[in-house]
Protein backbone atom coordinates (compact mmCIF):
# COMPACT_ATOMS: atom_id res chain seq x y z
CA UNK A 1 0.00 0.00 0.00
CA UNK A 2 1.41 3.23 -0.61
CA UNK A 3 2.18 5.92 1.75
CA UNK A 4 -0.92 8.66 0.70
CA UNK A 5 -3.42 5.55 0.78
CA UNK A 6 -2.48 4.48 4.25
CA UNK A 7 -2.48 8.32 5.43
CA UNK A 8 -6.30 8.58 3.85
CA UNK A 9 -6.85 4.82 5.64
CA UNK A 10 -5.67 6.05 8.71
CA UNK A 11 -7.95 9.42 8.70
CA UNK A 12 -11.08 8.07 7.67
CA UNK A 13 -10.82 5.00 10.64
CA UNK A 14 -10.63 7.96 13.13
CA UNK A 15 -13.18 10.44 11.57
CA UNK A 16 -16.53 10.32 12.84
CA UNK A 17 -19.56 10.64 11.02
CA UNK A 18 -20.76 13.58 12.28
CA UNK A 19 -17.74 15.00 11.56
CA UNK A 20 -18.05 13.81 7.98
CA UNK A 21 -21.28 15.53 7.93
CA UNK A 22 -20.10 18.32 9.05
CA UNK A 23 -16.97 18.99 6.77
CA UNK A 24 -17.36 21.57 3.70
CA UNK A 25 -17.19 25.53 2.88
CA UNK A 26 -18.27 27.67 6.24
CA UNK A 27 -18.68 31.31 6.12
CA UNK A 28 -16.00 32.78 9.55
CA UNK A 29 -17.04 35.77 11.37
CA UNK A 30 -16.50 37.25 14.19
CA UNK A 31 -18.70 38.49 17.65
CA UNK A 32 -16.71 39.41 20.67
CA UNK A 33 -13.18 38.71 19.20
CA UNK A 34 -14.22 35.09 19.20
CA UNK A 35 -14.62 33.06 15.75
CA UNK A 36 -17.43 31.12 14.38
CA UNK A 37 -18.79 29.55 11.34
CA UNK A 38 -21.76 29.50 9.48
CA UNK A 39 -22.09 26.43 6.55
CA UNK A 40 -21.87 28.52 3.02
CA UNK A 41 -24.95 26.72 1.55
CA UNK A 42 -26.85 28.75 4.68
CA UNK A 43 -25.84 32.29 3.29
CA UNK A 44 -27.85 34.26 1.02
CA UNK A 45 -25.91 37.31 1.00
CA UNK A 46 -23.57 39.39 3.30
CA UNK A 47 -24.63 43.13 3.18
CA UNK A 48 -23.40 46.18 5.59
CA UNK A 49 -25.25 47.58 7.87
CA UNK A 50 -28.63 49.34 6.94
CA UNK A 51 -31.21 51.24 8.49
CA UNK A 52 -33.34 48.62 11.10
CA UNK A 53 -36.84 49.74 12.20
CA UNK A 54 -38.17 48.45 15.08
CA UNK A 55 -40.53 46.49 15.86
CA UNK A 56 -42.68 46.35 19.52
CA UNK A 57 -43.14 44.34 21.42
CA UNK A 58 -40.21 41.80 20.51
CA UNK A 59 -37.17 40.38 22.04
CA UNK A 60 -34.58 42.38 22.89
CA UNK A 61 -31.77 40.54 20.44
CA UNK A 62 -34.68 40.77 17.52
CA UNK A 63 -33.34 44.60 16.64
CA UNK A 64 -36.28 44.30 14.09
CA UNK A 65 -36.45 44.62 9.77
CA UNK A 66 -34.93 45.73 7.20
CA UNK A 67 -36.17 46.07 3.33
CA UNK A 68 -33.67 44.17 1.31
CA UNK A 69 -34.84 44.58 -2.22
CA UNK A 70 -38.64 44.82 -1.14
CA UNK A 71 -38.18 42.07 0.93
CA UNK A 72 -38.78 42.56 4.85
CA UNK A 73 -35.93 40.36 6.52
CA UNK A 74 -36.31 39.75 10.44
CA UNK A 75 -32.93 41.27 12.07
CA UNK A 76 -31.06 39.29 14.81
CA UNK A 77 -28.23 40.86 16.55
CA UNK A 78 -26.13 37.57 17.47
CA UNK A 79 -24.51 38.94 20.26
CA UNK A 80 -27.95 39.70 21.96
CA UNK A 81 -29.03 36.57 21.07
CA UNK A 82 -25.86 34.94 22.46
CA UNK A 83 -25.84 37.03 26.31
CA UNK A 84 -23.06 38.90 24.88
CA UNK A 85 -22.38 42.47 25.55
CA UNK A 86 -23.91 45.05 23.38
CA UNK A 87 -21.51 46.94 21.35
CA UNK A 88 -22.08 50.03 19.09
CA UNK A 89 -22.07 49.51 15.26
CA UNK A 90 -18.90 49.72 12.88
CA UNK A 91 -18.32 50.34 9.68
CA UNK A 92 -17.08 46.40 9.75
CA UNK A 93 -20.36 45.61 11.52
CA UNK A 94 -21.97 43.36 8.48
CA UNK A 95 -25.26 41.68 8.07
CA UNK A 96 -25.02 37.99 7.33
CA UNK A 97 -28.58 36.97 5.71
CA UNK A 98 -29.00 33.37 6.20
CA UNK A 99 -32.00 30.69 5.39
CA UNK A 100 -32.80 29.77 8.33
CA UNK A 101 -35.35 26.09 8.46
CA UNK A 102 -38.99 27.18 9.63
CA UNK A 103 -42.10 25.27 10.24
CA UNK A 104 -43.64 25.31 6.74
CA UNK A 105 -40.74 26.75 4.15
CA UNK A 106 -37.00 28.60 4.56
CA UNK A 107 -37.17 31.93 6.07
CA UNK A 108 -35.18 34.60 5.72
CA UNK A 109 -33.35 36.08 8.64
CA UNK A 110 -30.37 38.64 8.94
CA UNK A 111 -27.89 38.14 11.65
CA UNK A 112 -25.82 40.79 12.83
CA UNK A 113 -22.16 40.25 13.66
CA UNK A 114 -19.19 42.28 14.77
CA UNK A 115 -17.23 41.57 11.06
CA UNK A 116 -16.83 38.86 7.91
CA UNK A 117 -13.65 37.22 8.19
CA UNK A 118 -13.64 34.70 5.08
CA UNK A 119 -14.74 31.65 3.45
CA UNK A 120 -12.86 28.29 4.38
CA UNK A 121 -13.05 24.59 3.64
CA UNK A 122 -12.92 22.45 6.98
CA UNK A 123 -11.93 19.20 6.46
CA UNK A 124 -13.37 16.37 8.86
CA UNK A 125 -10.69 15.60 10.63
CA UNK A 126 -10.54 19.13 11.96
CA UNK A 127 -13.96 19.00 13.38
CA UNK A 128 -14.43 18.32 16.86
CA UNK A 129 -18.11 17.73 18.91
CA UNK A 130 -19.30 20.28 20.85
CA UNK A 131 -18.22 20.11 24.50
CA UNK A 132 -20.78 19.20 27.02
CA UNK A 133 -21.56 21.49 30.04
CA UNK A 134 -24.15 19.51 31.70
CA UNK A 135 -27.87 18.92 31.24
CA UNK A 136 -28.61 22.74 32.07
CA UNK A 137 -26.50 24.49 29.48
CA UNK A 138 -28.31 23.86 25.97
CA UNK A 139 -25.74 23.50 23.10
CA UNK A 140 -28.06 22.28 20.07
CA UNK A 141 -27.07 25.12 18.18
CA UNK A 142 -23.32 24.34 18.25
CA UNK A 143 -22.61 21.85 15.22
CA UNK A 144 -19.13 21.57 16.58
CA UNK A 145 -15.85 23.23 17.23
CA UNK A 146 -13.22 23.58 13.91
CA UNK A 147 -9.34 23.73 14.80
CA UNK A 148 -8.25 26.23 12.43
CA UNK A 149 -4.50 27.61 11.95
CA UNK A 150 -6.21 30.75 13.32
CA UNK A 151 -7.69 28.95 16.47
CA UNK A 152 -11.08 27.52 17.14
CA UNK A 153 -14.05 28.37 15.75
CA UNK A 154 -17.24 27.68 16.75
CA UNK A 155 -19.35 26.38 13.91
CA UNK A 156 -23.43 27.26 14.14
CA UNK A 157 -26.22 25.17 13.06
CA UNK A 158 -28.03 28.04 12.06
CA UNK A 159 -31.39 26.30 12.31
CA UNK A 160 -31.18 25.38 15.86
CA UNK A 161 -29.92 29.34 16.99
CA UNK A 162 -33.30 30.77 16.79
CA UNK A 163 -35.89 27.59 18.73
CA UNK A 164 -38.96 27.00 16.41
CA UNK A 165 -41.30 29.45 18.87
CA UNK A 166 -39.49 32.29 18.25
CA UNK A 167 -39.27 31.67 14.30
CA UNK A 168 -43.12 31.35 14.61
CA UNK A 169 -43.47 34.91 16.41
CA UNK A 170 -41.43 36.00 13.22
Amino acid sequence: MSEPAQTMEAKSIHTEPFQMENEGKYLTFQLAKEGYGIGILKVREIIGMLPVTPVPQTPLFLKGVINLRGQVIPVVDLRLKFGLMEEEYTERTSIIVVEVKGLANNIPIGIVVDTVSEVINIQAHEIEPAPSFGASINTNFILGMAKTEGGVKILLNIDQVLSAEELGAL
